[in-house]
This record gives C-alpha cells, sequence and structure tokens, in this order.
C-alpha cells in the first residue's frame, strides 16, 4: 500500500520537545526548528492533540528505560490526535482523518509516528486529552488486576502510589471488580485517593508499613506494585503467603531485589511482571481481550472521561521534573500547539 495523505499533512518542520542527553529531565529542551516525522512502514503520521505524561518519560530521560531510545530524540511516546498520512503496509488502516489514541516515539511534538496496530479510535464525544490514559494507564491497570492479578470479589488489593495515572484507575477498577482497596500515597494526595472511596490510605513511607497494612487486613491478596525499592519488602511482607500475588509494573523508587532464599522461606509469594508495549507484542489474544473489556466499561460509564490537566509544550521539563520528584497528581499532558 502507498502512502496516503490528508491535504493539510503539516509543515515540514516543526517545534519539538528533544531529549539531548541521559541526564534526566535537565537536558529535555524546546527545539524550535526540528524535521517533521514521515510516516513509517505499518504506522500512521498523527497530528498531536494532547500528549500524556508518564513516569517512563522519566526513566527514558536518565537512561534507565529498558529499550530506550539513544539521545538526542524527541520525548514522549503516549498520544491523541488526528491520522494526517498513512504509510506503506498497514493492513486495513483506519482513514485518514480518524482520531486514534496509542503510543509511538516522540509525542511532544506536533506530528508523531504511531504504529497502526497499536492505534485505537478515540471514544465518541471525547477529546482527545480526554481519551490519554486508555492504551497505557487503565491497560495497565487492568491488566494487573485481572490477567495477571487474577482478582475476585471480596479480595483485598493493596495498590501503591494510588494517587498516579495507573494508581487511580487501579482503585476504580478493583472497586469495581467488587475488591477492597488499601492504598498507598504522600499525604499530601491522602485526600484525592479517599475522594475515589478508599478509606485507608497510608503514607507509603512510614517504617511500619508492612505491619500496618497487616494489622489492617491480616495479609492482602494482591498487590500492584510499581515503587520499587521503597515499597517492594513491605509488598512481600503484606502478600499472603502461597496465594498472595504481586504484580510489578514498575520501580519509581529503584530496582528492588528478591532472593530464591526469600521466595521459598520468607515470602513465598507469586511475582508476576508486566510490561504494557510486551503483553501487547507477546500475548497479543490477551491484550486485545482487555481493550475489548475497556470498551465496555465506558460503554457502561464505569470508565468515564479522563480530566487530564494539559500544559503548554514548553512547560514539559519542569512537569518531569516534578513528576520525578513525586509532587504531581494524576494525569497530566501536553498540548503541542501551545
Amino acid at each position: 500500500m502507498a502512502t496516503t495523505a490528508h491535504p493539510a499533512a503539516g509543515p515540514a518542520r516543526m517545534r519539538a520537545l528533544v531529549q539531548r542527553s541521559l541526564r534526566g529531565p535537565e537536558a529535555l529542551a524546546l527545539e524550535p526548528d526540528h524535521p517533521r516525522p514521515e510516516p513509517e512502514p505499518g504506522a500512521y503520521l498523527v497530528r498531536v492533540g494532547a500528549a500524556g505524561v508518564n513516569f517512563a518519560d522519566v526513566l527514558r530521560a536518565r537512561g534507565t528505560y529498558a529499550g530506550g531510545p539513544p539521545p538526542p530524540f524527541v520525548a514522549g511516546f503516549e498520544a491523541a490526535g488526528e491520522i494526517v498520512a498513512i504509510g506503506p503496509d498497514v493492513g486495513d488502516p483506519l482513514p485518514v482523518g480518524s482520531r486514534v489514541i496509542g503510543a509511538g516515539p516522540g509525542a511532544f511534538a506536533p506530528y508523531m509516528t504511531m504504529p497502526a496496530a497499536e492505534a485505537l479510535p478515540v471514544p465518541p464525544g471525547w477529546t482527545e486529552a480526554q481519551a490519554l490514559g486508555l492504551v497505557l494507564n487503565w491497560a495497565t491497570a487492568l491488566a494487573a488486576l485481572r490477567p495477571l492479578g487474577d482478582i475476585a470479589p471480596g479480595e483485598t488489593v493493596l495498590i501503591h502510589a494510588a494517587a498516579g495515572g495507573v494508581g487511580q484507575a487501579a482503585v476504580r477498577l478493583a472497586r469495581h471488580h467488587g475488591a477492597r482497596v488499601i492504598a498507598t500515597a504522600s499525604p499530601a494526595k491522602h485526600a484525592a485517593v479517599r475522594a475515589l472511596g478508599v478509606e485507608d490510605v497510608l503514607d507509603a513511607r512510614r517504617p511500619d508499613l508492612a505491619e500496618e497494612i497487616g494489622r489492617l487486613t491480616g495479609g492482602v491478596d494482591l498487590v500492584l506494585e510499581s515503587v520499587g525499592r521503597a515499597t517492594f519488602a513491605a509488598s512481600l511482607a503484606a502478600a499472603r503467603p502461597v496465594t498472595g500475588r504481586v504484580v510489578v509494573y514498575g520501580a519509581a523508587s529503584g530496582d528492588a531485589s528478591v532472593s530464591t532464599h526469600d521466595l521459598v522461606f520468607r515470602h513465598p509469594v507469586q511475582i508476576r511482571g508486566l510490561h504494557i508495549g510486551t503483553l501487547a507484542r507477546e500475548a497479543p489474544a490477551t491484550y486485545r481481550a482487555l481493550l475489548t473489556e475497556l470498551r465496555a466499561l465506558i460503554d457502561r460509564g464505569v470508565y468515564p472521561p479522563g480530566a487530564p490537566e494539559v500544559h503548554p509544550l514548553a512547560e514539559g521539563p519542569a512537569l518531569l521534573r516534578a513528576l520525578a520528584a513525586g509532587t504531581t497528581r494524576g494525569k497530566h499532558a501536553l498540548d503541542p500547539w501551545r
């Protein structure tokens, strides 16, 4: 299939947030004259309406995200926008002009390429910004709870970083599936988590975290672990022996380790790793089932339109610094046209 384009596919140059080295968000800078990408085989060229900001962007900026691009590169990977051109070798493409949400390289710019296989239509009546989180935050939360976490009604789930994008989605989904939720967040974010219907919200930094969770629950059935070093030991201790599951999908505070001795004698629990991109690639049937369930949740009103805080593109470096420092709440996005 030859490349097809919208008559207004965009100028050849654009501004973009470029990661110039792996020194972190401090090396992220707005470049005013960057070449616009061309639609690659199997991909769409998308006019970005809103770009999601995720902790993975911080890891990419530091060079600690496995498989992350070498600098210099246009930052960002989650976006929603309009298809303006279709690259070759796209089977059964959505038509030019369709609004889609998905992931791909270079989202912190007015135009990006997006693999067609990972692009989904923006739900009818939603803005691009409201759709952010569908293929990352909500898909990750649902995967952690359901096919990997095997959550069942009446079980207790511990959700770390519950005020973040994935955390808030996980809280809503866990409660929808009839689970009791115990959450951790920094004290300044406790009110936001309680507003989601969670009664027990703890400070993840308290030294007796595992003991307090044990006192409240007697042991949890499932732990959603995204913090890493600061909470991992408490997560293992809080999970019920033998039947308890710990789904790991992040390490915001740094890597943690566990030994075979730990798993046999100290914490005989089930540990499962999750990366939503790997799940989509290696278990496509499971991923498609997740997306089908998410669409049903949207239709039933369980998954409401998102309400991210949208910032001008130039505020991206400061926003990533705040995300790295743990001072943000909920979902944030960049508008590349502001």
